[in-house]
């Protein structure tokens, strides 16, 4: 599957822009080894040629400019020859100092060599339409490359692998060989071959729809392992809201006293909770209050409750209710929402009972932030609301791409429709549709099916070099 006008030889700096100790130029195509060549002297003076390159063996000596023979740099060369390099392609990288001046030169000279830039992602791209990955495996180079945590990492890595791509392949290869033969009994029903009953047709679809649930089963954690989860801590002025932010982080970040309304605006802070990316936002007191820098810092916090995906909200159990908790309750009502009564080492004097009348669906714990009381308990409720209380196995296949999620889905539907039409022995050939669809959906998880207006917008999304 190679895509017309690939050989064109593509050149971009690989490694990110600043200062570093080493930078890469990285080139891909039919002339990156001819222009590699013009470009590299050997201690000696050598130019590099055919004689002495061999692939995959580093060499020493420097970048020149062809035109005046100046030295651009000190420099490392290596050459990957086709089709045993990451694109398949014949590819040359050139590691130099780390400086954006070297890497910019380096780069130049190449482009004027007959190089032109790589567009982002194109290298991933040659490598998916030279055949050497399939989409779901190039996907995962953008996750290897923005992974904040080690879960997510290990996630990307094992679908880099293929473990996805076998997966999904293997739940094609059933449909496939169901659809030719639900078509082949449609088609020839007088020739001897295999025929199909309804209920063969129904327990193979189910087979293949249980399969397909199980791929679902942790789609959610996936999704949060790649993308991370916000969570707002929320609390009038006092409550412990900072203190709670301070244990997440395991360092003194927010300002604890015993002033109200020390926290003006709303503190951001990132932190991984069972190898979960989590943002956590400690918000100002929600309070009323004539200070026009605290009543900004108020607004900011509702803001934050809207757009995060699970709230920690803070309440003094040894006082009663405020006027402001009962506000703060109307504004996280409908919102995903764990209840902290804080202050458990204090005599109560509000319970659980006082939280349901105002949040009814709200998960409710009591802590004590000072004294350490009820912390764990937090940290195993907020995991158990990340994974949905399933315990994944390591077998499990986890998906984390929501393109990919959404397909399987669509899929899914399919195969349920197929399902009932079985179920109520309705013409064969409607299944046959259905499950041709859900081929075609999980077709387009490997790029099997996939639109070139997709691709384009799916590399897009990869930075430059890559």
């Amino acid at each position: 599957m190679k895509r017309e006008g690939t050989n064109t030889t593509i050149a971009a700096i690989a490694t990110a822009y600043g200062e570093s100790g080493i930078g890469i130029v990285r080139m891909s195509g039919d002339q990156a080894l001819e222009i590699f060549s013009g470009l590299f002297r050997a201690p000696s003076g050598r130019p590099a040629d055919d004689s002495n390159i061999e692939p995959r063996r580093m060499m020493y000596g420097w970048i020149v400019d062809p035109a005046t023979g100046n030295k651009l740099d000190e420099a490392l060369g290596v050459y990957m020859k086709a089709p045993h390099s990451y694109t398949a392609e014949d590819v040359v990288e050139i590691q130099c100092h780390g400086s954006i001046v070297s890497l910019r030169r380096i780069l130049e000279a190449c482009l004027a060599a007959g190089a032109r830039p790589a567009a982002p992602g194109e290298f991933t791209q040659r490598a998916f339409l030279n055949g050497r990955i399939d989409l779901a495996q190039a996907e995962a180079v953008i996750d290897l490359i923005c992974a904040r945590t080690d879960a997510g990492f290990d996630a990307a890595f094992a679908q880099s692998e293929g473990v996805l791509s076998d997966r999904v392949n293997a739940l094609r290869d059933a449909m496939l060989d169901l659809l030719v033969l639900v078509e082949a009994n449609l088609d020839y029903p007088e020739e001897d071959i295999e025929e199909i009953s309804y209920d063969q047709l129904e327990d193979r679809l189910q087979q293949i729809n249980d399969e397909l649930l199980q791929l679902l089963a942790y789609a959610r954690e996936g999704k949060m392992i790649r993308e991370g989860i916000s969570v707002a801590i929320a609390g009038k002025p006092n409550v412990g809201k900072s203190s709670l932010l301070n244990f997440f982080v395991k360092e003194n970040r927010a300002i604890v006293t015993e002033i109200p309304g020390t926290t003006r605006d709303t503190i951001e802070e990132q932190v991984s909770l069972s190898g979960i990316p989590v943002k956590l936002t400690d918000t100002a007191g929600i309070r009323e209050s004539d200070d026009y820098v605290e009543q900004l810092g108020i607004e900011r916090s509702k803001e934050a409750f809207a757009r995060s995906d699970l709230i920690l909200f803070l309440a003094d159990a040894s006082v009663p209710l405020s006027k402001e908790d009962e506000d703060l309750c109307g504004l996280l009502r409908g919102l995903h929402c764990i209840v902290l009564l804080n202050k458990s080492d204090l005599p109560a004097v509000i319970g659980e009972a006082d939280i349901e009348r105002l949040l009814p669906d709200a998960k409710i714990l009591s802590t004590s932030l000072t004294e350490g009381i009820g912390l764990d308990l937090l940290e195993q409720t907020l995991v158990e609301w990340i994974t949905g209380g399933k315990v994944r196995r390591r077998e499990d296949v986890l998906l984390t791409n929501i393109r990919h999620i959404d397909l399987v889905r669509l899929a899914e539907a399919e195969i349920k429709e197929a399902l009932a039409i079985a179920q109520s022995g309705e013409a064969m050939d409607f299944a046959a549709f259905h499950l041709r669809q859900a081929c075609d959906c999980l077709g387009e998880i490997t790029g099997l099916t996939i639109d070139a207006d997709m691709l384009e917008r799916i590399f897009s999304q990869f930075c430059l070099g890559k």
